[in-house]
């Protein structure tokens, strides 16, 4: 297999603290230089939250400007990739770092359960976020908790709501929501392609299932994320020390399953997002 694969790091998410693993990044700084090890290491896509002052989960548009900016900086070509996730705000709030046209932006295009909430993702504010995407040239990255995800993402794309190709990820292991299950996984992959035949794909698994996912994507052709945002551990009784060393899981994968780890301007070219110069 000679395709190469896209690694998404997810630095700090809404919900790991220090308390869970020193290593989790808070600060502006401290994930700039955590982005910046999980780049050297082989990421090529950095999906991005901020926390204010207190480490509470934020939408603030000020301080993703400055995370953006200091990940532009220290990494040069790497995708940058702002969330528009429901646990740093509310509403149209949720969009707000949009205007700053990074070159990627998160997308739940539907509800589903989490471990103790309704993550809510109403028709009306997926598609203005939809739109505000396509405004400042955002590709979304399709986050599918749920078979019906994939459906309405495709069917926003035929209608022109989203721009084609898509690129989901398919995220299992949150509680709740859909199992890490293979049989699942190759449903996904098999609806994905039957819908969308030009869409690309890369996967998620939360906890223990990281890696294991990371495993499923590769040997199955797709793209993958890794990072503290969705498991703060190597095993059990290990603590992870990085960013770096979960993308280098992902790395040593890609060997195993002899596909190359894709470079920031591969990446970018796989994905179709404008060229940079560095």
């Amino acid at each position: 297999m000679s395709n190469p694969c896209i690694i998404c790091v997810a630095i700090t998410g809404s919900v790991p603290s220090k308390n869970d693993n020193p290593a989790v990044p808070i600060t502006v700084a401290e994930q700039i230089e955590s982005t910046h090890e999980a780049f050297e290491a082989g990421a090529s896509i950095a999906h991005c939250h901020v926390r204010d002052d207190n480490g509470t989960p934020t939408s603030d548009p000020d301080r993703f400007a400055a995370l953006k900016e200091g990940i532009e900086a220290h990494c040069p070509g790497m995708i940058v990739q702002l969330s528009t996730g429901g646990r740093s705000g509310a509403g149209r709030d949720r969009g707000g770092m949009l205007p700053l046209s990074p070159d990627m932006a998160s997308l739940s295009v539907g509800s589903n359960n989490f471990p103790t909430r309704v993550y809510e993702n109403s028709p009306d504010l997926v598609d203005w976020l939809a739109s505000e995407m396509i405004t400042h040239d955002v590709k979304p990255e399709i986050e599918a908790f749920d078979l019906s995800h994939i459906v309405q993402a495709t069917r926003m794309a035929a209608d022109g709501r989203l721009k084609a190709p898509l690129y989901v990820q398919f995220v299992m292991g949150v509680k709740n929501a859909m199992p890490a299950d293979e049989p699942i996984f190759d449903f996904y992959i098999e609806t994905l392609k039957r819908l969308a035949p030009d869409a690309q794909w890369c996967a998620a698994g939360i906890g223990q299932a990281q890696l294991t996912v990371n495993e499923w994507s590769i040997s199955k052709g797709g793209h993958t994320r890794a990072g503290l945002e969705d498991n703060v551990r190597l095993d059990r009784n290990t603590l992870a020390p990085s960013n770096a060393a979960l993308v280098q899981r992902a790395v040593d994968l890609c060997e195993k399953y002899e596909r190359p780890v894709a470079t920031w301007q591969q990446a970018r070219n796989i994905l179709g997002l404008r060229k940079v110069m560095v």
